[in-house]
């Protein structure tokens, strides 16, 4: 994504979700607990803007998605978006499916690392919302499904035939994203899909301390690995290390890797700056 921005102003207020700051560390918290966060046209549109808004700011360096209340995410609002797709034509199906993939492939490219504190349900589109992240801090609560077969559409939504089978192999995403059925914590860990398993309750101050370890090291580093984890995936092995080499010669003209020496040689903690 653009660091360069045009005249439009950074949005003061979101009205679909919350966001917060702490010294390079962005929360964004899914704000609709009496309804398990489902997520509304606005709300998708939101988190597109949002995303996208940060990874032009350049002092975000990690950031922490959220539930508030009793789950992670439930998906999309059964009334809101499933009742009102019924009456739509086809272009505004389409622009709808990919306004909502949108928001998954800003997950995937923003130049920042992102960590979904997972309690309670992740079904649907919270499930895909997930698992664009790139850890998955959960406690024993979190449960995870991709429902989408179950309302009649194609398992492979928003990216997930994509994604999930990457993330977890193709048998155990086959199963998965056909059948619909819910996994719990403990064979959601074993399978891959839980990134780290926390005690009770602990999915969000984990997931922040974890946010904040990430923003207080080697930004750039974390930037230009997940852009080669992501850019990687389709390539052959020989393209993949050309990758590897071009990054790795620009990151040797970096000012961190310059620090680490200096710091390495004085004795002392490096002091990254993300330059």
């Amino acid at each position: 994504m653009s660091p360069f921005t045009g005249s439009a102003r950074t949005t003061e207020e979101w009205r679909h979700l919350r966001l917060t700051r702490d010294g390079g560390v962005a929360t964004v918290t899914l704000a609709r607990p009496e309804k398990l966060n489902a997520l509304t046209f606005g709300a998708y549109a939101d988190l597109r803007d949002l995303i996208a808004e940060l990874a032009r700011d350049g002092s975000v360096r990690a950031l922490v998605l959220g539930g508030e209340g009793r789950g992670f995410c439930s998906g999309g609002d059964v009334d809101e978006i499933i009742g009102a797709t019924l009456g739509m034509d086809t272009g505004q199906l389409l622009d709808f499916n990919r306004m909502t993939g949108q928001v998954v492939r800003a997950l995937r490219e923003c130049p920042f690392p992102v960590i979904a504190a997972v309690h309670g349900v992740a079904a649907g589109a919270g499930a895909v919302l997930a698992l664009a992240a790139d850890f998955r801090v959960a406690d024993p609560s979190a449960r995870f499904a991709f429902l989408f077969t179950k309302v009649g559409l194609s398992g492979g939504d928003m990216g997930a035939a994509y994604l999930l089978p990457r993330v977890i192999g193709l048998g155990h995403a086959t199963r998965l994203l056909m059948l619909g059925e819910p996994v719990r914590a403990p064979e959601a860990e074993r399978i891959g899909l839980i990134s780290a398993l926390v005690e009770e309750g602990r999915a969000d101050g984990e997931a922040a301390a974890l946010a904040r370890r990430l923003a207080d090291g080697p930004a750039l580093a974390h930037a230009q690995t997940k852009a080669l984890l992501t850019a990687e995936l389709d390539m052959p092995l020989a393209a993949a290390i050309e990758m590897d080499a071009a990054t790795q010669a620009l990151l040797m003209n970096s000012a961190d890797y310059a620090e680490f020496h200096a710091a390495f040689s004085e004795k002392r903690p490096p002091k990254w700056q993300g330059r």
